[in-house]
Protein backbone atom coordinates (compact mmCIF):
# COMPACT_ATOMS: atom_id res chain seq x y z
CA UNK A 1 0.00 0.00 0.00
CA UNK A 2 1.23 3.66 -0.94
CA UNK A 3 0.50 6.06 1.47
CA UNK A 4 0.44 9.57 0.07
CA UNK A 5 1.23 12.38 2.72
CA UNK A 6 0.16 16.22 1.59
CA UNK A 7 2.07 18.67 3.55
CA UNK A 8 0.46 22.23 2.85
CA UNK A 9 3.33 24.07 3.76
CA UNK A 10 5.71 22.90 0.87
CA UNK A 11 2.89 22.86 -1.80
CA UNK A 12 1.97 26.36 -0.36
CA UNK A 13 6.13 27.11 -1.10
CA UNK A 14 6.00 25.06 -4.50
CA UNK A 15 3.12 27.19 -6.04
CA UNK A 16 4.69 30.23 -5.18
CA UNK A 17 7.97 29.74 -6.67
CA UNK A 18 5.94 28.01 -10.10
CA UNK A 19 4.07 31.39 -9.83
CA UNK A 20 7.58 33.22 -9.54
CA UNK A 21 8.99 32.06 -12.29
CA UNK A 22 6.23 32.43 -14.23
CA UNK A 23 5.45 35.94 -13.52
CA UNK A 24 9.29 36.21 -14.87
CA UNK A 25 8.86 34.01 -17.99
CA UNK A 26 4.91 34.30 -19.09
CA UNK A 27 2.71 36.22 -17.05
CA UNK A 28 -0.55 34.73 -18.31
CA UNK A 29 0.78 31.64 -16.89
CA UNK A 30 1.00 33.41 -13.77
CA UNK A 31 -2.35 34.92 -13.87
CA UNK A 32 -3.61 31.18 -14.74
CA UNK A 33 -1.77 29.76 -11.88
CA UNK A 34 -2.92 32.57 -8.96
CA UNK A 35 -6.71 31.86 -10.61
CA UNK A 36 -6.04 28.11 -10.29
CA UNK A 37 -4.74 27.98 -6.92
CA UNK A 38 -7.22 30.41 -5.74
CA UNK A 39 -10.29 28.08 -6.59
CA UNK A 40 -8.43 24.98 -5.20
CA UNK A 41 -7.12 26.77 -1.72
CA UNK A 42 -11.11 28.30 -1.12
CA UNK A 43 -11.89 24.74 -0.45
CA UNK A 44 -15.22 22.62 -1.49
CA UNK A 45 -17.94 25.14 0.34
CA UNK A 46 -16.94 27.53 -1.67
CA UNK A 47 -16.42 25.47 -4.66
CA UNK A 48 -19.55 23.96 -4.57
CA UNK A 49 -21.44 26.85 -2.32
CA UNK A 50 -24.10 28.68 -3.63
CA UNK A 51 -26.32 31.91 -2.42
CA UNK A 52 -30.00 32.31 -2.24
CA UNK A 53 -32.09 35.00 -2.39
CA UNK A 54 -31.20 36.15 0.63
CA UNK A 55 -27.88 36.62 0.95
CA UNK A 56 -26.20 39.52 -0.13
CA UNK A 57 -23.96 39.97 -2.97
CA UNK A 58 -20.14 38.96 -2.16
CA UNK A 59 -18.04 42.60 -2.25
CA UNK A 60 -15.81 43.02 -5.30
CA UNK A 61 -11.92 41.79 -4.14
CA UNK A 62 -8.24 43.45 -5.12
CA UNK A 63 -8.07 40.35 -6.45
CA UNK A 64 -11.03 39.99 -8.65
CA UNK A 65 -9.86 43.48 -9.65
CA UNK A 66 -6.37 41.43 -10.93
CA UNK A 67 -8.51 38.76 -12.46
CA UNK A 68 -10.60 41.04 -14.58
CA UNK A 69 -7.51 43.54 -15.61
CA UNK A 70 -5.47 40.27 -16.41
CA UNK A 71 -8.35 39.56 -18.88
CA UNK A 72 -7.88 43.08 -20.24
CA UNK A 73 -4.79 42.82 -20.35
CA UNK A 74 -4.59 39.93 -22.34
CA UNK A 75 -7.35 40.81 -24.80
CA UNK A 76 -5.43 44.31 -25.44
CA UNK A 77 -1.82 42.09 -26.35
CA UNK A 78 -3.93 39.49 -28.57
CA UNK A 79 -5.86 42.30 -30.74
CA UNK A 80 -2.29 43.90 -31.33
CA UNK A 81 -3.51 47.24 -29.38
CA UNK A 82 -0.55 46.54 -26.56
CA UNK A 83 2.96 45.33 -28.30
CA UNK A 84 4.18 42.24 -27.78
CA UNK A 85 7.21 43.24 -25.37
CA UNK A 86 3.83 44.03 -22.56
CA UNK A 87 4.05 40.65 -22.23
CA UNK A 88 7.42 39.78 -22.40
CA UNK A 89 8.68 42.88 -20.69
CA UNK A 90 5.93 42.88 -17.65
CA UNK A 91 7.79 43.38 -14.45
CA UNK A 92 5.41 43.85 -12.01
CA UNK A 93 0.95 44.07 -10.89
CA UNK A 94 0.15 45.90 -8.75
CA UNK A 95 -3.29 47.02 -7.08
CA UNK A 96 -4.04 49.84 -5.73
CA UNK A 97 -7.64 50.72 -3.33
CA UNK A 98 -8.14 54.16 -3.50
CA UNK A 99 -11.79 56.93 -2.56
CA UNK A 100 -14.17 56.85 0.29
CA UNK A 101 -16.16 53.71 0.57
CA UNK A 102 -19.14 54.85 -1.06
CA UNK A 103 -17.08 55.40 -4.11
CA UNK A 104 -13.96 53.01 -3.71
CA UNK A 105 -12.34 52.09 -7.16
CA UNK A 106 -9.96 49.82 -7.81
CA UNK A 107 -6.67 50.30 -9.95
CA UNK A 108 -4.59 47.83 -11.69
CA UNK A 109 -1.52 48.65 -12.84
CA UNK A 110 0.49 46.21 -15.42
CA UNK A 111 4.44 47.96 -14.93
CA UNK A 112 6.81 46.81 -17.51
CA UNK A 113 11.03 47.64 -17.85
CA UNK A 114 12.02 50.05 -20.33
CA UNK A 115 9.97 51.75 -23.06
CA UNK A 116 7.64 54.65 -22.61
CA UNK A 117 4.88 54.67 -21.47
CA UNK A 118 6.13 52.08 -18.63
CA UNK A 119 2.68 51.52 -17.17
CA UNK A 120 -0.78 50.76 -17.96
CA UNK A 121 -3.63 50.72 -15.50
CA UNK A 122 -7.29 49.53 -15.38
CA UNK A 123 -9.94 50.83 -13.04
CA UNK A 124 -12.84 49.28 -11.61
CA UNK A 125 -15.29 50.35 -9.43
CA UNK A 126 -17.02 49.28 -6.34
CA UNK A 127 -19.36 46.37 -7.98
CA UNK A 128 -16.54 45.37 -10.18
CA UNK A 129 -17.37 47.40 -12.97
CA UNK A 130 -14.41 48.27 -15.52
CA UNK A 131 -14.59 52.26 -15.50
CA UNK A 132 -11.76 52.96 -17.77
CA UNK A 133 -8.10 52.30 -18.94
CA UNK A 134 -4.90 54.56 -19.29
CA UNK A 135 -1.23 54.86 -19.66
CA UNK A 136 -1.12 57.89 -16.89
CA UNK A 137 -2.57 56.44 -13.72
CA UNK A 138 -4.55 59.43 -13.33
Amino acid sequence: MIKLKWNATETVWELTMIVYNSILNRPWVAAALLTAAGLILSGPGEAFGHGGKTHAAEPFSAFQAVQKATQLYDRLIVSEKLSEDWETGLASIHVTVRGTESRREYVVQFKRSGDDPGSVYFYFNRQGDYSGSNFTGK
